[in-house]
């Protein structure tokens, strides 16, 4: 399949089969407290030992500090980290460079200004996520289920290879690719039967939506 799909926030081991049966090429693990998504460290390995060859494993960690990062490396076999706080570019680059491993930095966009952080972080990332902007006062810097306007990227080159996520779901996601030009996608609440609840059946009917467009 062309177009590379991550699925986030994943919390028991029929889901991340599911993931991995439907085609996904990463999978997503999130370790921020407020979030309906949030695992442990020892549920997050458990569950990444299970997931097969060739998928990519991510951890979403938000403005973590060194310690946690060093925690969280050592205890959970992981193949990139992904930034989905307030991380300046020069946070962006010192994790890069201590972790040795891949580092996609989130970026929200809301308005025509939010886009030129696209390149800024472009610059110090391995890959970025353009996700809509959290609304203000939100608990949850992503996860939310917004979309934001497709039109701000559409058809853009950026300097990292970027994913688009936010407010994805199997019914808009065809609309999304062919506004947008997006060849990797990121989704977790438009896979869920509740808050923090994956459903196998729309895994499924994403990854079937996103091979038909």
């Amino acid at each position: 399949m062309d177009i590379r799909v991550k699925i986030c926030g994943l919390k028991e081991p029929e889901h991340v089969a599911a993931a991995a049966e439907a085609g996904a090429a990463y999978v997503g693990f999130v370790f921020f407290e407020k979030s309906p998504r949030n695992v442990s460290l020892e549920r997050a390995r458990d569950l990444a030992l299970d997931v097969p060859v060739g998928v990519a494993k991510v951890a979403l960690t938000v403005n973590a500090d060194d310690a946690f990062l060093d925690e969280l490396v050592d205890t959970v076999p992981l193949d990139m980290l992904q930034l989905h706080g307030k991380e300046s570019p020069e946070r962006v680059a010192e994790v890069r460079a201590r972790y040795g491993l891949p580092v996609m930095k989130a970026i929200g966009i809301a308005e025509e200004a939010d886009v030129a952080q696209i390149d800024l972080y472009g610059a110090v990332a391995d890959q970025l996520l353009v996700d809509a902007k959290a609304p203000k006062g939100a608990a949850l810097p992503g996860g939310n289920g917004l979309s934001f306007d497709w039109r701000l990227v559409n058809r853009k080159y950026w300097p990292a290879p970027w994913m688009l996520a936010g407010g994805l779901t199997p019914d808009n996601v065809a609309e999304a690719i062919r506004m947008t030009g997006a060849r990797q996608l990121d989704l977790s609440s438009g896979v869920e039967s509740a808050p923090g609840v994956k459903d196998p059946k729309l895994i499924r009917a994403f990854m079937d939506a996103v091979k038909a467009a």
